[in-house]
């Protein structure tokens, strides 16, 4: 198994937002959120290093990774897609922008593109239901979706 460890500058982090937390099992949040902004995904090595640095077990570290669906458990595209799938997104059309994603792009939920490009998750509610049907793209809110906007983002993407 290949080991895993923080960069120099994500330790730093670490150290600094654990003075915050009385209890340093209270870091999990953050410990995971660093491994992910490091590398993309949680890897059971970096599950392993976190357990290490809060003093608990892998399992229960694990259990947090599952439980928060922003983690990601596997590799992902180089852009993600985080499509909305409750009420407000679907009532607004969010199954068809997921039809026309799958059609473009040949995946679903789950899956990534085989280029490596694209990953697409369906997520619970972001908050943004006044912008329906919405999905964030790398992080970045993308509201009121329509096929052809959706189109010209990920025609941007491929250039």
């Amino acid at each position: 198994m290949q080991s895993f460890k923080y960069t120099e500058e994500n330790e730093k982090k670490f150290q600094k937002d654990a003075k915050k937390y009385p209890k340093i099992d209270s870091m999990m949040l953050p410990a995971l959120w660093l491994v992910q902004e490091q590398i993309g995904w949680i890897s059971p090595e970096a599950m392993a290093f976190v357990a290490e640095k809060l003093e608990t077990t892998p399992i229960r570290v694990y259990e947090f990774a599952t439980f928060y669906t922003m983690f990601n458990l596997k590799p992902i595209g180089k852009h993600h897609i985080e499509l909305c799938k409750t009420l407000s997104c679907m009532l607004c059309g969010s199954e068809d922008i997921k039809a026309f994603i799958k059609q473009t792009l040949g995946i679903s939920p789950g899956e990534t593109s085989e280029d490596g490009l694209f990953t697409l998750s369906e997520v619970e509610c972001m908050g943004a239901c006044a912008g329906a049907p919405m999905m964030s793209f790398d992080g970045e809110y993308q509201e009121n979706l329509t096929k052809k906007k959706v189109k010209d983002l990920l025609m941007e993407c491929k250039k």
